[in-house]
């Protein structure tokens, strides 16, 4: 069983630690199950089982991911704006939802806006 992201913050460094170790469900349990995903200009992965098709394609050559910078997260209720700048200078951006249980996922996430 995959560790729960108490805080939206959390999201960031669970998926760092997972796509290093090439833990595919890992990443996919970072998600709701209906969340929207962009893969790349004018792709999106909507669903789990969509995001999953993404990250074993992404992964597949084994790419290293480092963390960023990342802003404190922007709360409003149940939802919660992240982001990070990365070190190549691009930026990303997620909508995390707390969950009833309290743990937070992403319901939108946008791994790449630019410099």
């Amino acid at each position: 069983m995959h560790q729960r992201a108490k805080e939206p913050q959390d999201l960031a460094k669970f998926f760092i630690e997972r796509a290093n170790a090439g833990d595919i469900e890992g990443l996919v349990a970072l998600y709701e199950t209906t969340a929207t995903l962009s893969c790349g200009v004018g792709n999106v992965a909507i669903g789990v089982e969509q995001i999953r098709k993404f990250y074993t394609s992404l992964l597949s050559s084994r790419p290293r991911f480092t963390p960023g910078v990342q802003a404190p997260a922007l709360r409003n209720g149940d939802l919660a704006l992240t982001s990070s700048r990365l070190g190549n200078g691009d930026i990303t951006a997620e909508i995390a939802r707390q969950q009833a249980d309290g743990n937070w996922l992403w319901t939108v996430d946008q791994p790449v806006i630019g410099k």
